[in-house]
């Protein structure tokens, strides 16, 4: 067992911190002395270092404490989704170094590219690592319809809904408004698609989804490439322009 004193010592964590995290319930020694000194076992430690690369990605101490106290909280996919939000951000520091260097030897000269500032695919990314620890009802109930279905039916309704997007493609590469009625009803088979097949997919939850398809990142790219260049920014589009013409 460790004390506050050496635990902070080792971590380089303040005490002050290490009494913030016990009074919020997210790192609760395992013991107390005697004395009522805060006694922290290896196990806590192992808990302490998930907090910290959970902190060093931005995660909120809300998010924090609500992913490792979830009952569905494994450490292995924890570590795998720390990383790759870790190569992220480390791939976008890259970018910001060579963009630094580029001015500086330009002295002077005018570069204007803000490429290296963009965060969408490390947002995205983020954001997906919070909905697998997820309290709301959608996620729960796409948990149990996952629970039903093999790998294989998984990555074949994978398959099924990215074929929803290939009509955008075409809409796209023809110049069709994605305000159309022909868009708009496509955006809604794809919204029904997820409802039937994944969770209740609400207006809400289609409009944030429709973000995603044209943010830049994961979606994006998969969308187009299935479904040919300029897909995922349509469909974004569709999708916006049906949950408006609800909200009317």
């Amino acid at each position: 067992m460790r004390t506050v004193h050496e635990v902070s010592a080792i971590a380089g964590v303040s005490i002050r911190t290490l009494q913030h995290y016990d009074n919020i319930g997210l790192l609760r020694p395992a013991k107390r002395s005697a004395a009522g000194y805060r006694l922290y076992s290896e196990e806590d430690l192992v808990r302490l270092q998930q907090i910290l690369l959970f902190r060093e990605l931005g995660f909120s101490l809300k998010d924090i404490r609500r992913i490792v106290s979830s009952s569905d909280f494994e450490q292995t996919r924890a570590l795998s989704m720390q990383i790759e939000l870790l190569e992220l951000k480390r791939e976008r520091l890259g970018k910001l170094i060579r963009l630094a260097r580029q001015l500086q030897e330009e002295k002077g000269a005018h570069t204007v590219s803000f490429e290296a500032f963009d965060t969408s695919k490390i947002d995205e990314y983020a954001e997906q690592a919070r909905a697998a620890w997820g309290e709301s009802p959608a996620w729960k109930e796409y948990e149990r319809k996952s629970a039903r279905r093999t790998k294989d039916e998984q990555a074949a309704l994978g398959a099924d809904l990215m074929a929803l997007f290939v009509p955008f493609g075409r809409m796209a590469a023809a110049g069709k408004d994605p305000a159309s009625d022909e868009a708009k009803r496509q955006a809604k088979r794809i919204q029904d698609f997820i409802t039937e097949h994944y969770y209740t997919c609400t207006d809400e939850i289609f409009a944030q989804l429709g973000k995603a398809y044209g943010s830049g990142g994961e979606f994006t790219r998969n969308i187009d490439a299935t479904a040919g260049s300029g897909a995922a920014e349509f469909a974004a589009q569709a999708v916006e322009a049906l949950v408006a013409q609800r909200d009317e």
